[in-house]
């Protein structure tokens, strides 16, 4: 899934870095310059929800769009709460228009 997130988002003219796990973006200390996050909820280890607690702690300014296989309610509330929410499977171009959607907001409230 990896993978293809990655080769979808670079097609559409993004920059992106990928990691094979929470733990692993969190010991590459690169997180707080990401301009949006896509994040899968239900990692192994550190969830994506943990994740992004541990990465906005103190900054809420870092977009987010969480991903899931398990779509659920209480999934749903909690993770449109924080930022975008997509279930899988999902078309590539809802997550370019999420990513885009995400980084259009940051602009406009950096400008403010």
């Amino acid at each position: 899934m990896r993978e293809a997130l990655t080769r979808i988002l670079g097609v559409a003219g993004f920059c992106v870095s990928a990691f094979s796990s929470a733990e692993a973006l969190l010991e590459a200390g690169v997180a707080a310059e990401a301009a949006c996050l896509v994040l899968d909820i239900h990692l192994p280890g550190i969830s994506g929800f943990e994740l992004h607690r541990r990465i906005t702690e103190g900054d809420n300014s870092i977009p987010v769009i969480f991903i899931t296989g398990v779509d659920d309610d209480a999934t749903r509330e909690r993770a449109a709460s924080a930022g975008a929410y997509l279930a899988k499977p999902f078309p590539g171009r809802s997550l370019i228009d999420a990513v885009t959607a995400a980084l259009h907001s940051r602009a406009s409230n950096a400008h403010r």
